[in-house]
């Protein structure tokens, strides 16, 4: 049940329409995070190894959160890099004859 006063959306999972409480400024990216959820629970229930919506949501939720992870890594990583030649950069500059 959703509080009257706050605005909401609907989305829709697996053919199952859901009421969400949403400001509506965050009403793009909460359709957008939804259509993401949806084509992974479609994925999973495509399979047909899993045919209860609760055990597809966790599934997808877990795919999803290991993506997320990955990315987060790749990212930390990269930025890593960054640091790294950064701090190459400013040695090399350093020790430059001239300065």
């Amino acid at each position: 049940m959703t509080d009257a006063s706050r605005p909401t959306t609907e989305i829709t999972l697996l053919e199952r329409q859901y009421v969400i409480a949403c400001p509506p400024e965050e009403e793009d990216k909460l359709e957008r995070a939804a259509r993401y959820l949806d084509r992974a629970m479609q994925g999973i229930h495509a399979q047909g190894r899993v045919v209860d919506r609760e055990k597809i949501a966790i599934m997808a939720a877990l795919n999803i959160t290991h993506e997320l992870l990955e990315a987060l890594d790749e990212r930390r990583a990269g930025e890593q890099s960054l640091s790294d030649l950064s701090q190459r950069l400013e040695r090399a500059l350093a020790d430059a004859p001239g300065r």
